[in-house]
Formats: structure tokens, sequence, C-alpha cells
């Protein structure tokens, strides 16, 4: 199930107030929306340290990840080597259990009732990792499982 418009939104809200707070965030920045909150993120001075789901080695950087490499405030990390040269899905769930591992809270837009993302969130907080979220309808599940709800 894809991400509802509702979300989108606020999440793209949530990025700007972030990148406003000066907050640093650490994420895989794969996903379009992500992507998109990432060139938001770009327009501040907080540190981003992003994780590619493959390894560093002859890894093609973005036109748009020159500045805030620059400025030293944009960190490339990877739990993977020179071997893993591109994402999969296996690669992905990886890094992102290392994200979570970095992280002190993790937000999650959306977790479809029964999918992976759910069985994600629900293992975190099963290590004590705080799960934050937006207020909808459509994370009632999240929500329920003691997700706490970011206000924005």
């Amino acid at each position: 199930m894809r991400c509802p418009g509702e979300l989108i939104i606020k999440t793209y809200d949530l990025a700007n107030s972030l990148r406003e707070a000066d907050v640093p965030v650490i994420g895989g920045f794969h996903s379009p929306i992500e992507k998109e909150c990432l060139t938001l993120l770009f327009r501040g001075t907080q540190p981003v340290v992003i994780c590619p789901a493959r390894g560093l080695e002859d890894m093609r950087i973005p036109a748009t990840w020159h500045k805030p490499l620059a400025e030293g405030r944009l960190l490339l990390l990877s739990p993977f080597g020179e071997k893993q040269r591109r994402a999969t899905a296996d690669t992905a769930a990886i890094r992102n259990e290392f994200v979570a591992t970095l992280a002190d809270k993790i937000f999650i837009a959306h977790a479809a009732p029964e999918s992976k993302t759910e069985h994600f969130c629900r293992n975190l907080m099963a290590t004590g990792k705080q799960i934050l979220t937006l207020d909808s309808n459509h994370n009632a599940n999240l929500i329920s499982m003691g997700a706490h709800i970011i206000q924005l």
C-alpha cells in the first residue's frame, strides 16, 4: 500500500520543521518522498547522514549533495563493503536496521497493517526504540502499538 497523500503532505511539513529547528537527521533517503524531504533538509544548516542500501565505493554522488558535503554537514555511512554495488530489498532491510541502531528516535510516516514496515516497528519497539508517527486514521495501527504522535 502506498503512503496516503495526507501523510505525504504532513511529512513534508515535518521535514521543514526539522530543518527550521536545526535537528540532525539520518536516513536512507531512497523513496521519492524521502528524496523530496532530503531536498528540503539541504536548504537548512543541520547535519544530515545518508545511509545508502549499498556500499559507498564507486557510488555516484548527486550534484545536490556536493554543497552539503563541502560544508561538512553531510555524512555518508554504509554497513556494506565495496562488493555491494546496488541496493536490493534485502540490503534496504539491513540498512534500515543500521539506521535504527544509530537513531535516537525513528520516524515512520506510514506502515500499512500487517506490512513489513509495521513488523519492523514492532521489532524496534520491543528493543525500546521510540517510534514517532503522524496523527492520522491511516496510522491507527502504529498509534495503538505505542508509537508517539509528532505534533506539527
